[in-house]
């Protein structure tokens, strides 16, 4: 409702809505609450199904306890954090190349900040429940709809998640993309903006635009031995 509001308060009838990750949880959320201000969606390697068992990062489960999570975000969580945070998101970009300026243009260590890690620990920490209550009502979905996803995802599980997807959602297309790790907003922006003007009636072969990025990618092995593949029931949204 937030966005529609927003929507509504910058004079914009319909929109294209493009989710990466969690974002996939909300944008599923927006598509069936307000179908009318829905023009098309397009999920980047999104989270969005039950998976089993519900686990997450144990940091995020911490967090969303009352009194011990508050202390644990007000004292250990952004030094912590900093030791670890060029290692856990070059792993969100594995086996892809992270880029040298990502950390710093993209204001990565804001998501340390006491407040912020506490509401998203909560938010994460609640998303399985959420998903497994909403999914079933995914094939009310009518907007035309596009999914990109890797088969080298280091933070969902993209069979479950993705697929899912192409499963729910009546007329939806699954654009699968060998190699390419959970961030194909930046390894492979052309393909995105692709499935954007493809949603909006181009006439765009996406799966062709899918092989062109393959053979970009297709030596990438970057951390390869620091981030192993997840696997059933290995927690998610918990780069390691």
């Amino acid at each position: 409702d937030t966005i529609a509001a927003l929507m509504d308060r910058l004079g914009i009838a319909k929109a294209i809505v493009v989710a990466h990750s969690f974002g996939g949880a909300i944008t599923t959320a927006f598509a069936r609450q307000h179908p009318e201000k829905t023009a098309g969606l397009v999920f980047v390697s999104p989270a969005t199904h039950p998976w089993p068992g519900g686990a997450t990062a144990w940091y995020y489960k911490l967090t969303a306890m009352p009194v011990v999570g508050w202390l644990f975000s007000e004292t250990l969580a952004y030094p912590a954090g900093m030791l670890r945070i060029g290692d856990a998101t070059a792993c969100v970009f594995s086996p892809n190349t992270l880029p040298d300026f990502y950390l710093q243009n993209a204001s990565i260590p804001l998501v340390l900040r006491p407040s912020a890690f506490r509401a998203n620990a909560r938010d994460v920490a609640q998303l399985h429940d959420y998903v497994r209550a909403a999914s079933p009502a995914y094939r009310e979905i009518k907007a035309p709809t596009v999914v990109i996803s890797g088969d080298r995802d280091k933070v969902v599980y993209a069979t479950i998640h993705s697929v899912g997807l192409e499963r729910d959602i009546p007329g939806a297309e699954l654009v699968w993309v060998r190699n390419l790790g959970h961030k194909p907003d930046w390894i492979a922006p052309d393909l995105v903006v692709g499935a954007i003007e493809r949603v909006a009636g181009a006439p765009i072969d996406l799966q062709a635009m899918a092989r062109t990025v393959e053979g970009r990618i297709a030596g990438d092995a970057h951390n390869d031995g620091k981030c192993p593949d997840i696997k059933v029931p290995d927690a998610e949204l918990a780069p390691t």
